[in-house]
């Protein structure tokens, strides 16, 4: 059965701690692609019903340095689905105590459902409900074109 983007919407908050921090005083980079990864497992393993694996990692830009006690926001949501394969973009923000975000990292993440034997399996298709979620699919579509000209490629 089908499912809605809205279906398997994920957030997870964080506060930066000593032990997220490297010498320059701001996030890990490596801690923040973990917590992405984790939004981008839980948003595909809602979305699919199955256990899932991180196959790709696309697009990761870092914008701006986090650091030390700040508050961040991750938000996760599917963009695009093939037979076995989804696409799940992850905005990362870091929230003021006046609740106001700034974006400072997006990622999309290819995330595949796996049988019980770790095997593809195939996935729901994705029920698109506003304007926005059908340009966000359309991008994925190219996105995953891309992809897999790069993979045919050798790359």
């Amino acid at each position: 059965m089908d499912k809605r983007v809205s279906d398997s919407r994920t957030e997870q908050v964080h506060i930066v701690i000593s032990s997220h921090i490297n010498g320059s005083q701001r996030l890990f980079g490596g801690q923040l692609m973990q917590w992405i990864d984790t939004v981008a497992g839980i948003v595909a393993r809602r979305h699919s019903g199955r256990e899932v694996v991180t196959v790709g990692v696309d697009n990761l830009q870092f914008r701006k340095g986090v650091r030390i006690n700040s508050t961040v926001v991750l938000n996760g949501k599917v963009t695009y689905v093939g037979r076995t394969s989804m696409e799940v973009r992850v905005d990362t923000f870091v929230e003021s105590l006046e609740g106001v975000r700034t974006l400072v990292n997006t990622a999309y993440l290819v995330m595949v459902g796996i049988d019980q034997n770790g095997s593809p399996a195939e996935v729901p298709g994705l029920i698109l409900e506003s304007d926005q979620e059908k340009v966000e699919f359309e991008n994925g579509r190219r996105r995953q074109a891309l992809r897999k000209e790069r993979r045919d490629q050798g790359y």
